[in-house]
């Protein structure tokens, strides 16, 4: 391995990010392997490297977070340091992160401590509230890598001896404004273009909670961190369910909103001249509120001003309210109010959902009903083929813009990624047209079935009083329940099959994915009429299983709502 080769580059950066690790939050190799022999490191493994304080505010979602630093019961010098510790602990133990830059954080918390002091409030909504980023954002003196080893010691693949890095993206400069404090970079695939998050930088990044399994991708850090407690909210990208893949596979929550809703201004990305079905900004947390005041804060910024693909549509609260009228805290239908009327997708056709995913869905629909809310069966046209359509996309340049920054350094496709990303001729301008009307068929397609849902219940768009109780008809499906994966988690190397989350990126729907349950080897088992291609039910045994809750385009307020009122529902009867 010679001193300009990529394995060398690759070696000298994860020794560099450990290196900015403070030699006190640095663990034991007896500690490390004890590490890599549990099978769970979530919870109580994590927390015996952290003090009570430092376990106390890492614990805390976002809300409580803000409250006690606009309390001043916290400082954001003590929550900082907390959850960079934490951080710390987290890559040391799963390897989550391409970027730590712990001191400019803690410089930052120090000067959000100073200015609340001086000026007697904060510096904005989201004053204090450390923030995880996807290595695809740019911020300040920090490299941008996005799994290339030609891109170490810069950002878009372009050296930077100076280590300056003048580039800033417009959700950091965002995020910044608003008062947050941003701390580290988290792991993604080579490529993005892949469920697992696995490069030739930092290696593989496995699921906290299971580690005999993947934790997803392609924002896979970030919801590893999450799952470690590392932060409790992050931000992070989805072409084809890259944030609702990862965040089902490690039980926590995430929204996609439709791309141009949130700016996607000065990021990386691979092929970012593809802009018929462009890659959504989305946030990854631990709680639904932290998802929501995250994004409410970002609109709240106004991004359509700087960033001029992002349409004008600031938080609607009314939308929110409107949805939350109709359950009660508990998340039953209230009486006089027309209860939801959801959607359930039990297969996509292709590969049916494993026993966890299966009951999963069958624990969501039977509490909704018990609410007194409606389910009925969902049969779209086939989200295979949107997977066709979207795949033709991703691979139109014949692979030439993931074999430009592999030959920066050299470097070779992962094992996983060699078949799929072999150089090739561009497809033809007509071909491409084809593939665009493909598209715009299919999201045709599926609104007119969308819309085909109000006839379902017959014709009269009002209600009738019926043995006392409200009965309506004539309603249109709300939001659609559906697996994020055929499976809980995946076994490594396994990922195989995208139709779940590809048809919300052909559509472009907005989507919010939530925690249920978790894999139970003593109760999923197969029927006699399925055929696992994967399947070890030990092997998955408590590994989380979550759902999609689909929604139309630009209906993010009308899933955050509508996940409220599911996830309220669950814990009820959990």
């Amino acid at each position: 391995m010679g001193k300009g080769s990529w394995e060398s580059r690759a070696a000298a950066k994860r020794a560099e990010t450990l290196n900015k690790i403070r030699p006190e939050w640095r663990l034991s190799p007896q500690d490390l392997e004890r590490a890599r022999q549990q099978r769970d490191i979530t919870g109580p493994f994590i927390q015996q490297f952290l003090n009570e304080d430092e376990i106390s505010i890492t614990s805390m979602t976002s809300a409580p977070i803000l409250e006690a630093l606009g309390d001043r019961k916290l400082s954001a010098v003590q929550v900082a340091t907390a959850f960079c510790r934490r951080a710390a602990m987290a890559h040391q133990i799963n390897n989550c992160l391409h970027e730590v830059f712990f001191d400019q954080a803690l410089e930052r918390a120090n000067y959000l401590d100073d200015y609340f002091a001086k000026h007697d409030k904060p510096v904005g909504p989201l004053h204090g509230l450390p923030i995880s980023l996807k290595d695809q954002f740019h911020v300040k003196g920090v490299d941008t890598t996005m799994g290339y080893v030609g891109w170490i010691g810069g950002n878009l693949g372009v050296s930077d001896p100076d280590k300056t890095h003048k580039v800033e993206s417009q959700i950091v400069t965002e995020l910044l404004s608003l008062g947050a404090v941003l701390y580290c970079k988290t792991s993604l695939p080579q490529t993005l273009l892949f469920g697992e998050t696995k490069n030739n930088i930092i290696g593989q990044t496995l699921n906290p909670n299971n580690q005999n399994l993947s934790c997803g991708g392609s924002s896979g850090g970030e919801a590893a961190l999450m799952a470690l407690g590392g932060s409790s909210v992050g931000v992070g990208t989805d072409i084809g369910g890259s944030l609702r893949i990862p965040t089902g596979f490690c039980g926590i929550y995430s929204i996609k909103p439709t791309s141009n809703r949130l700016s996607y201004r000065d990021a990386a990305n691979t092929n970012p001249g593809q802009d018929t079905y462009r890659s959504s900004l989305g946030f990854m947390g631990t709680s639904i509120d932290a998802l929501e005041m995250v994004f409410k804060s970002v609109l709240g910024a106004e991004p359509w001003l700087r960033d001029p693909s992002v349409l004008p549509i600031p938080f609607r609260k009314d939308i929110v309210d409107s949805y939350l009228s109709r359950a009660d805290s508990k998340g039953n239908a209230k009486s006089g109010e027309k209860p939801l009327k959801m959607g359930v997708l039990w297969s996509d056709g292709v590969v049916g959902p494993h026993p966890p995913v299966l009951r999963g869905l069958r624990v969501v629909v039977e509490a909704l009903k018990k609410a007194g809310h409606k389910v009925v069966d969902w049969e779209p046209p086939s989200q295979e083929r949107a997977t066709t359509i979207i795949g033709g996309f991703f691979s139109a340049d014949g692979a030439h813009d993931v074999h430009s920054h592999l030959d920066r350094s050299g470097e070779p496709l992962i094992p996983d990624l060699e078949d799929g990303f072999k150089l090739k001729t561009p497809a033809e301008l007509l071909k491409y047209q084809d593939l665009t009307l493909q598209g715009l068929t299919y999201e045709r397609e599926y609104s007119d079935y969308w819309n085909s849902t109000e006839s379902q219940d017959g014709k009269i768009s009002t209600f009738i009083v019926f043995s006392q109780r409200l009965m309506y008809v004539g309603q249109i499906v709300d939001a659609v329940l559906m697996p994020v994966a055929p499976h809980a988690a995946v076994i490594p190397g396994k990922f195989y099959h995208g139709a779940y989350t590809d048809a919300m990126n052909v559509t472009n729907y907005s989507v919010v994915v939530i925690p249920t349950i978790r894999a139970d080897a003593n109760n999923d088992v197969f029927d006699n009429s399925y055929k696992p291609l994967v399947d070890d039910p030990a092997l998955y045994d408590k590994a989380p299983v979550g759902i999609q809750i689909v929604g139309r385009k630009f209906e993010e307020e009308k899933c955050l709502a509508i996940a409220r009122i599911v996830h309220s529902i669950l814990r009820s009867s959990l």
